[in-house]
């Protein structure tokens, strides 16, 4: 009886959790996120920056479909890119694709997590909690460490060079 309820308890605990950590990598099915971070904000701050990279291990492509954060009133998926001379940023209504078997930065100056309408100031050295959803993995919640107004990568990634 107690071998039952403890591979039953097994099997409860690999449903509820589909996704994990390791190295500070979290797996969601082929999909393994790493680097995550966003920028500290002046109180008041209407917007800020989510950044991290995503790599598909998959043999089919995947897509970030939505992100979304109790920080903001809105999260979007951006893309900033030249238009003629002009950089300019826009929303991606369709999410973001991840090849199969490659990797996509999202990073200051180019693909990123835009928080629209913040509710709160953002500290560095906190935390903040997204959902990251999937069209094919599925959803994971990480932390992004807050690091400092004008950081370009998380403290752990300046550390390692």
């Amino acid at each position: 009886m107690i071998k039952l309820l403890r591979a039953a308890l097994a099997a409860a605990i690999l449903v509820a959790t589909p996704a994990f950590a390791h190295n500070g990598v979290t797996h969601l099915g082929d999909i393994n996120i790493s680097l995550p971070f966003t920028r500290a904000t002046l109180p008041n701050a209407p917007v800020a920056g989510g950044f991290l990279t995503i790599e598909n291990i998959g043999t089919e492509p995947d897509r970030l479909v939505s992100v979304t954060s109790d920080i903001a009133g809105e999260t979007q998926i951006h893309e900033m890119a030249m238009q003629g001379d002009v950089m300019k940023m826009r929303p991606l209504a369709d999410g973001l694709e991840i090849p199969a078997g490659e990797t996509v930065v999202l990073a200051p100056g180019g693909f990123h997590i835009m928080f629209m309408g913040l509710k709160q100031t953002l500290v560095e050295g906190e935390t903040v909690a997204v959902t990251l959803t999937f069209e094919k993995a599925g959803s994971v919640e990480i932390l992004l460490p807050v690091e400092a107004a004008a950081a370009d990568a998380p403290t752990a990634m300046e550390h390692a060079h």
